[in-house]
């Protein structure tokens, strides 16, 4: 193989129909311009891929894809929420930019959509795309004198109830101080990037993903005070599970969760390692938000010139 050949990792939900007729066409882009394709060999079976395709095979939970993502100058991955956070996973884990292709519903972890996809492949072919850095959460769940799990996010650790009828009882701290004690739902931890994902659902406030901040947002607290947080990003975020029980689960974005003992406390910090995201266009938030919303903005004049 040649210093200077070039190869794309592609990560789809081979369970949607829209994903498998997106990646023939992505594979078919890139190859047909002399861009190797890797692509796992458990998703093999449910695309149309060519020959040419490199299969390579599963990625281990160990490694969370290292092996198999070397050598790739690019993670595109095309799917909902769900698939573009399993594609932050092995982004995160090898430092290779993702970029992703909407084609779920909301999807602002995306930068492309459906019918962007032979702009994708131009933009990729050119290398005409530039790398961000989006901060992660390191969270670790500590009980019974020592750290029982390691864990990290790109959205959100959440602490919720594990029994639907009973209320999760936790007490919330900010820097090493105590902030509020309530019953409800849980709480969520999460990043600029995360607060239009779960915490956003729960009530908590809209960051711009330049912003540096930690956020804290009740989940349906039964208290007087129980507003969202928005903290520096260098500091840490603690949540105690009271020590009855009964106790509660983490999640972490969604995808990975643990049981939590009573007693439990999660601290949840400014991750050591962010997730690379490639970026196509250099569109505002402001216009992404509106546009991944539906919100109406009919009559805007603007400023006077």
């Amino acid at each position: 193989m040649s210093t200077d050949a070039r190869t794309v990792f592609l990560l789809a939900h081979t369970g949607r129909p829209a994903a498998i007729r997106s990646a023939e066409l992505v594979v078919n882009g890139l190859l047909a311009h002399g861009i190797g394709v890797r692509v796992l060999a458990e998703e093999a079976a449910d695309l149309p891929l060519p020959a040419e395709a490199e299969l390579i095979g599963k990625a281990e939970k160990e490694d969370l894809g290292c092996g198999v993502v070397e050598g790739c100058e690019l993670l595109v991955v095309l799917g909902g929420d769900g698939t573009l956070l399993r594609g932050a996973e092995f982004s995160r884990a090898t430092g290779v930019p993702m970029l992703g292709v909407n084609l779920g519903r909301v999807g602002f972890l995306a930068e492309a959509e459906r019918d962007d996809l032979d702009q994708v492949v131009d933009r990729v072919v050119n290398r005409a795309y530039e790398v961000e850095e989006r901060m992660t959460l390191d969270v670790a769940v500590l009980g019974e004198g020592r750290v029982l799990h390691r864990d990290w996010a790109l959205n959100e650790a959440s602490v919720e109830k594990a029994a639907r009828e009973r209320m999760l009882e936790v007490v919330i701290e900010v820097d090493g101080r105590p902030v509020s004690g309530f019953g409800g739902d849980g709480v969520v931890c999460a990043t600029p990037t995360g607060s239009t994902a779960y915490a956003f659902s729960a009530g908590g406030p809209v960051v711009w993903p330049e912003v540096e901040a930690l956020l804290m947002v009740p989940i349906s607290a039964h208290a007087l005070f129980a507003k969202p947080l928005v903290t520096a990003p260098d500091s840490v975020l603690a949540v105690e599970v009271t020590p009855h029980p009964p106790g509660g689960v983490l999640w972490c974005d969604g995808r990975r969760t643990i049981d939590l003992p009573p007693g439990a406390r999660i601290e949840v910090r400014r991750g050591a390692v962010p997730v690379r995201l490639a970026r196509l266009h250099h569109a505002p938030f402001t216009d992404r938000l509106v546009a991944k919303f539906a919100l109406p903005v009919a009559g805007w004049r603007g400023a006077p010139h």
